[in-house]
């Protein structure tokens, strides 16, 4: 795994997400904390949504950011929805995992805003998990 990979699935500066991740369900996701802005289901539906036009800029599917794109969508409201973010979050973050391998020149920037992006976010969710009660230390 080179630096780029690990700077957007974790392992090297933070937690690998797949650890930040686990065990977490719709109910833990959803759950307020006090003083928090967001919840941790926010916080995810939020890393989706610009994940997705990153990589989808990376891979040329589309040539520019989105007018009008809702970045901080609604989380999904049930626990079948929740569990198909979790997956589509899983895909996205192999496919830019795949994509780091060897970026392009245009794909190492729009891969470094990706990474420097998601891992202010997956701190956050690290943090929330933590006053959730998660002991991430009892975690192999």
């Amino acid at each position: 795994m080179n630096l780029w990979q690990a700077s957007l699935v974790g392992g090297a500066a933070f937690r690998e997400v797949g650890a930040l991740l686990g065990e977490l369900d719709a109910a833990e996701a959803h759950t307020p904390v006090a003083g928090a802005p967001y919840t941790i289901a926010e916080l995810l539906a939020h890393i989706a949504a610009t994940m997705r036009v990153s990589l989808d800029l990376i891979g040329g599917k589309v040539q520019a950011w989105p007018k009008g794109l809702d970045v901080w969508p609604a989380p999904p409201s049930n626990e079948t929805d929740f569990a198909a973010l979790l997956a589509d979050l899983g895909f996205m973050l192999n496919e830019a995992e795949m994509l780091a391998q060897d970026p392009s020149a245009a794909g190492r920037e729009i891969l470094l805003d990706l990474a420097v992006h998601n891992a202010y976010h997956w701190g956050q969710v690290a943090l929330l998990r933590r006053m959730l009660g998660v002991d991430f230390a009892s975690q192999t």
